[in-house]
């Protein structure tokens, strides 16, 4: 069985998943109950944090330990797995790679507000590792300078991630001339990179060509079963399945 965690990075998986079974974005005990419940391939690209706990590494570890494959990225996932890839999780994506090999390290450059499942995971802000990608393709093109590129990177940047829209960029872009917002609006209505939904793409194709009866190789080293994680189970119970989106 191959499960993915995917909330707005891909509202429309279910398009690529095939034989993947699509949940929404993970929480702390999600992979843990996906291992109890046979998942042999997991792929993790979105994750609660806020006001639920996020998905933990230990869940992780022990899912590595029980030879399920885990694959993150994107997202939470692509965090996930530069933690985790010394232990086996496998990192799929640009987004990842930068993680791991340090050139990134706020968890924020990925974060990102949305509405519910049933709105379609609207989102409602605009995460740093897509405006990056948006304002060099915008000064590729010549439609933005490199001071205006530099200046409007150092905004986004400035903005707490829930406030991080594109509007709210303009706003507060005050080295712009005038009548530069507008025309830089319109040319990042046809030049809008998405990075995290890229990525995301590439982990499913991964995920789709992965044998699910097919064990990934025992890690060499043994989990241990701490007091923390005894505890983690008895408050995630096996009832609790996660809701199916597939």
């Amino acid at each position: 069985m191959k499960v993915l965690y995917v909330g707005p990075t891909l509202p429309d998986a279910k398009d690529y998943a095939g034989d993947i079974r699509v949940r929404g974005p993970a929480v702390q005990g999600d992979i843990f109950r996906a291992v109890e419940k046979g998942a042999t391939v997991i792929g993790l690209v979105d994750g609660g944090f806020e006001y639920t706990a996020p998905v933990w590494h230990k869940e992780i570890l022990y899912a590595l330990s029980a030879g399920t494959r885990v694959l993150g990225a994107a997202s939470m996932g692509a965090l996930r797995a530069a933690e985790c890839h010394s232990f086996g999780m496998t990192g799929v994506g640009g987004i990842f790679e930068e993680y791991r090999d340090g050139m990134r390290i706020d968890d924020s450059d990925v974060a990102q507000i949305h509405g519910p499942a049933e709105l379609g995971w609207l989102p409602l802000s605009e995460p740093l590792v897509n405006i990056e990608a948006t304002l060099g393709l915008l000064h590729e093109r010549q439609c933005i300078s490199s001071v205006e590129a530099s200046h409007l990177e150092e905004v986004a940047r400035a903005i707490f991630f829930k406030d991080r829209t594109w509007r709210s960029i303009l706003v507060h872009a005050s080295l712009l001339e005038n009548g530069r917002s507008a025309s830089i609006a319109n040319a990042m209505q046809s030049c809008h990179v998405n990075r995290k939904r890229a990525d995301a793409i590439a982990l499913l194709d991964v995920m789709s060509r992965l044998d699910a009866k097919s064990p990934a190789p025992r890690p060499d080293w043994q989990f241990q079963h701490t007091s923390l994680w005894n505890e983690m189970r008895k408050h995630h119970p096996m009832a609790k399945e996660p809701g199916d989106l597939s």
